[in-house]
């Protein structure tokens, strides 16, 4: 039996933003129509590394979609050991008799399709022409946050960035103006609060665990995509935020153990009832997103099995048709 392997440099030349969201998407819908397995992420913490370990197993029903996906993060990788804080392997798998179809390099994969979770969170909850958005870090994930809100967007008058490393932050800037000619300013900023007041969208890609956002900084009509926290312990936002917002998740037992609702929620700040729902059933229209021009609304991100499964089917099909990768046996 032979199985499609495809390297990460075979999956970067594979996928595109717009069908990565519009992939996503329809996974959200699936989900918010009840017609996925996906249990909750398995994690293996390294306490002494600063890391750890996920496992990801999901099925799309009605998509006849299953992979599973093994994915790590160390943030102290690229500064003590020139690696990425995020890698990742899929497995795709055939529902019908259990086989693997493809291995694949899932970092890009990962990397795209929560970039795309972040664009139709904004479809559904930011306002209809945002102008302003403000980045709060400036790795991998803002890269693909950007890529994705102008994908949706097309164009936006300005985005500011911050980050904890002048370097970092002063590549990014380099490279987007040079990519990104969709946007008509790109600006560096020396404080969170700069890129956060006045934004229409800010968008948190850190692994912080302490709050960098203030609630003094929020007016109303701002859209937050977070991003950063996925594991217990991680938070961006001011509780404060929280409490005033409308707070959409993508997956309930995971974000309350592992969004950004998930120090908050350990504490008594918030409850269930302060969640107006998860995006899947705004996606299915079960629930409408944003309502009215003053609301602050916040999506939480925590990563779901099932866009990394439907990523990776829309990879392994597109190989198929372009004869990219090679086969392999293992079984």
């Amino acid at each position: 039996m032979k199985i499609l392997l495809l390297t990460e440099k075979d999956v970067e030349q594979l996928l595109s933003m717009d069908e990565v969201m519009k992939a996503v998407e329809s996974a959200f819908r699936e989900k918010g129509l009840g017609r996925v397995q996906m249990p909750a992420k398995l994690y293996l913490f390294y306490g002494k590394y600063g890391g750890d370990l996920r496992t990801m197993p999901s099925y799309l029903e009605q998509l006849d979609v299953s992979a599973v996906k093994v994915v790590n993060v160390h943030p102290k990788n690229p500064k003590k050991y020139s690696l990425p804080t995020v890698m990742a392997i899929i497995i795709l798998v055939n529902p019908k008799t259990g086989a693997p179809l493809a291995i694949m390099g899932g970092t890009r994969v990962t990397s795209m399709r929560t970039g795309a979770a972040g664009g139709i969170a904004a479809k559904y909850f930011a306002k209809k022409k945002p102008k302003v958005v403000g980045l709060v870090g400036a790795g991998a994930q803002a890269r693909t946050q950007l890529a994705a809100l102008l994908s949706f967007y097309g164009k936006l008058k300005e985005v500011r960035v911050w980050s904890r490393t002048e370097k970092t932050k002063e590549a990014y800037v380099a490279e987007m103006k040079t990519t990104c000619g969709e946007v008509s300013r790109m600006v560096s900023v020396e404080s969170v609060k700069e890129a956060v007041e006045g934004a229409d969208i800010v968008v948190t890609t850190t692994p912080s665990i302490k709050p960098l956002v203030s609630g003094e900084w929020v007016t109303p009509g701002m859209h937050f995509n977070c991003i950063g926290a996925d594991a217990p312990g991680k938070e961006e936002l001011d509780p404060v935020i929280l409490t005033r917002a409308k707070i959409v998740i993508d997956d309930w037992e995971q974000a309350f153990h592992s969004g950004e609702i998930n120090v908050p929620f350990a504490k008594g700040i918030i409850t269930k009832q302060h969640v107006w729902g998860d995006i899947g059933e705004v996606v299915a229209g079960l629930k409408p997103g944003r309502t009215a021009s003053d609301e602050i609304t916040v999506f939480t991100s925590t990563g779901l099995a099932i866009q990394d499964a439907v990523t990776a089917e829309l990879a392994y099909k597109k190989a198929l048709a372009k004869k990219i990768g090679q086969f392999i046996e293992i079984i």
